[in-house]
């Protein structure tokens, strides 16, 4: 019976991202400006979001999410620990304003009486707390801002203790001065300064109390008072700190979406603008309707470099009927000086250079087609008309070469990747026919032999038919699950869990397997990632069905949507240490391979006679 389980313990290291290139193909070009103008009018289409992107590099976050969101570059700006004004800015003015019009307004009565202390110390807590209103204080982390806090700190604590300790009229404006603390370096920097100053007024009071009063009380009185500033400047500063990092992580991952639909918007453009760039034949008509747009000639022709036989492949032709092939060496002159020097020939007579793509042709201009610094591909274009082609037509060749040449190359190596990709497939397809199918279908003409020999001696043939009517009965059904499994995949409706049980149920009831999933998932990779791991699984279990001679299966798949861990642990013959099986059969070659495409690390361990553990982990993305 499959179960899933949910285990409470996970935990996986976190990897920081892979940086991630663009590499520009320099593609050389005979002089023609607009080409290269046309070039650097890409240029600098993501500075938007780059410029953003490096904005939130430098913006705070929770200890151990920075270095998830944006792991260290050798070239990153530290990011500054302080600056309570940029934080809190109204909040410190308003207390600011508040304590200095307070104790200006306690201070009136002793100002009048004619005080000289008090006047003296009044101006220059009014003078500084004006000049801080208009240039208010930052603390960037070093130590001269360390410094400018304790001069504020002292001065307002020797106006205090000059103009009468606890019971000056200067006293308040100590209170903003603790709240700077709080805000800029946190609860424990605020309490410190809350304690020195309690204990310099303090001893002030006592050292000169006023009569009818307690000293005592009066400074424990004042100093539990600072202490709770202190305490509710730092918890204010943890409150802020916290919604300005869950702001600030917002902002990150509305950057990133921004970032990739402008990205599929770009494509979504570009496949507009280039609707035949990924196919060649379309990419070659293309080419070919532009070239008749752009010139007037009578004979015309596009070649390809092929490079396993280092021939020149004829693609498209106007005019006279050309060879599929070309070797170098029977190019027309005109052409083979164009591939030799990459640049456009302009010939005004070719009967001079010997002839070119026709007998009958006398003036022609020659290009080359390059991409990627290599060689794609050469366009013929010739008059019937001496001197036809002019200047122009060279200039216009040169500025539609290298657009030409980016569209074939594309298109090449796009068809080489499809290519490729279908031929997996099929290899895929085939072996999984062959394993599970072919067997089967040979047994089927085995038997059909030996029934059609036991008829010609007249044995009875019965029971044989019925025998082998529930064998092709099975074979049809082995034909259903094979076809269900390459259809079986993860889709956004259905998570790698729901999958992978449906699968097990199956395996299970074609072969008698037990089966197990425990699952812990609190979020889900993206599609593509989580499919691949499931066809590594798929694939493992497929293995352990068929040839590790197990009794039993246990998938483990831990994900929290960034990270993941995928386990598949049989009970099987296992292999000898050092030695994972037959890589060429086993499909343990392509389970690594679909490991490294989506990053994720890759082993299998092995004991013989005990069975195999297959690992696969993905770090955070």
């Amino acid at each position: 019976m499959t179960r899933v389980q949910r285990d409470p313990a996970y935990a996986s290291p976190v990897a920081t991202w892979l940086p991630r290139h663009v590499e520009g193909v320099p593609v050389e070009s005979d002089g023609d400006s607009s080409a290269r103008a046309g070039s650097r009018r890409t240029s600098g289409s993501g500075d938007a979001a780059r410029d953003r992107t490096s904005r939130l590099r430098t913006a705070p976050v929770p200890d151990g999410v920075e270095d998830i969101l944006w792991p260290p570059a050798a070239d990153a700006e530290p990011v500054p620990t302080g600056d309570p004004e940029a934080r809190f800015v109204q909040i410190i003015f308003a207390v600011r304003l508040g304590t200095t019009a307070l104790s200006m307004a306690l201070a009136a009565s002793a100002i009048n009486q004619g005080h000289l202390n008090v006047i003296v110390w009044s101006s220059i807590v009014l003078t500084y707390n004006g000049f801080r209103l208009w240039q208010p204080l930052r603390d960037d982390g070093d130590t001269a801002s360390l410094i400018r806090l304790l001069v504020e700190v002292g001065l307002s604590s020797l106006a205090i203790v000059f103009t009468g300790a606890w019971n000056s009229p200067l006293v308040y404006p100590i209170l903003t001065s603790i709240i700077v603390a709080g805000f800029s370096r946190g609860f424990g920097f605020a309490l410190r300064i809350a304690i020195a100053v309690s204990v310099a007024v303090g001893t002030a009071q006592v050292i000169q109390p006023v009569a009818g009063q307690n000293p005592w009380a009066i400074s424990t009185q004042w100093s539990i008072e600072l202490v709770v500033v202190a305490a509710t400047s730092g918890y204010a500063r943890r409150i802020f700190g916290e919604a300005r990092q869950r702001h600030t992580l917002t902002l990150s991952r509305l950057d990133r979406l921004t970032d990739a639909n402008e990205l599929l918007t770009s494509l979504h453009q570009v496949a507009q603008a280039l609707p035949a760039s990924l196919d060649l034949e379309e990419a070659l008509d293309g080419t070919m309707g532009r070239v008749r747009e752009l010139f007037r000639f009578d004979a015309a022709a596009l070649l390809l470099f092929d490079e396993t036989d280092g021939q020149w492949e004829v693609a498209r032709w106007d005019g006279r009927r050309l060879p599929n092939k070309v070797a170098q060496r029977d190019l027309p002159a005109p052409l083979r000086r164009a591939a030799a020097t990459r640049r456009v020939i302009a010939v005004p007579d070719v009967f001079d250079e010997g002839g070119g793509l026709s007998p009958k042709t006398r003036s022609g201009i020659y290009g080359v087609l390059t991409a990627r610094d290599s060689l794609v591909g050469l366009l013929a274009i010739e008059s019937l008309e001496p001197e036809h082609f002019t200047e122009r037509d060279v200039e216009l060749l040169n500025g539609f070469l290298e657009p030409a040449a980016l569209a074939l190359d594309n298109a090449r190596v796009f068809g080489r990747l499809r290519t490729v990709g279908a031929d997996e497939e099929r290899t895929r397809i085939a072996r999984d026919l062959h394993d599970r199918i072919g067997q089967s279908l040979a047994y089927l003409a085995f038997e059909l032999d030996r029934i059609v020999k036991a008829n010609e001696r007249e044995t009875d043939i019965g029971p044989s038919l019925n025998r082998l009517r529930n064998d092709v009965r099975g074979v049809i059904a082995e034909v259903r699950d094979t076809l269900y499994d390459l259809r079986t995949d993860v889709s956004d409706t259905q998570d790698f869990t729901a999958t992978m049980q449906a699968f097990l149920d199956r395996v299970r009831d074609r072969s008698g397997l037990r089966t197990r999933v425990v699952a812990q998932a609190t979020g889900r990779l993206p599609l593509l990632r989580e499919r691949e791991l499931w066809r590594i699984a798929q694939e493992a279990v497929i293995n352990i069905e068929r040839h590790a001679n197990a009794t039993s299966i246990s998938v483990t798949w831990r994900t929290d949507g960034s990270r993941a861990l995928l386990e598949v642990i049989d009970d099987g013959k296992g292999f000898p240490t050092g030695r994972a099986g037959r890589l060429d059969s086993y499909g343990i070659t392509g389970m690594r391979e679909r490991a490294a495409s989506v990053g994720a690390t890759f082993e299998i361990n092995g004991v013989e006679g005990r069975g195999t553990v297959v690992r696969c982990r993905l770090d955070g993305i």
